[in-house]
């Protein structure tokens, strides 16, 4: 399993457009703050280090990962933003809840890719237990939200190419 050793932080930069101009919308799930917020910070910071302005960024949290398909319904009819960014983590317990909320989220934001507007960058953890979500959210795999950042500026500059 050699793509769950990769750190998700690491990118070349070189290999980034720069994000001059673009805005983005960050929807959170405050579920699982813990990691969830980790992933909005180092989101909010790769932005910022590839040159978005903090004031082209917007941040929304809603209470779950399954309420992240209304945030980023809601923010891409705005048509404020080149990019939306959900962010949430699930982590698996006893019950098949795990399997129904991200099935459900995974299904509802690629409808919303789907939709070509803008792109919707899909930050949804999906873990086994808690050491799987801290290797994901500035451990030892780096960071989610760094990745999904990289993965928005690419996006926005694709889209207009």
């Amino acid at each position: 399993m050699a793509s769950a050793l990769h750190n998700l932080s690491d990118y070349d930069a070189k290999s980034v457009p720069s994000a001059k101009g673009m805005k983005f919308g960050i929807v959170v799930a405050n579920w699982n703050d813990r990691f969830t917020y980790a992933m909005r910070d180092g989101a909010i910071q790769t932005l910022v280090a590839n040159g978005a302005e903090e004031s082209d960024i917007e941040i929304f949290h809603v209470p779950g990962s399954f309420e992240l398909i209304y945030g980023a319904t809601k923010m891409l009819d705005s048509g404020k933003y080149d990019a939306i960014i959900a962010i949430g983590c699930v982590i698996r317990g006893e019950t098949p809840h795990f399997d129904y909320i991200c099935q459900g989220t995974t299904h509802g934001l690629a409808e919303l890719n789907l939709r070509g507007q803008i792109p919707v960058i899909y930050g949804l953890l999906t873990c086994n237990n808690t050491d799987q979500a801290e290797a994901r959210c500035g451990g030892i795999l780096g960071n989610k939200g760094d990745e999904c950042a990289v993965t928005a500026i690419k996006m926005v500059a694709f889209g207009k190419a």
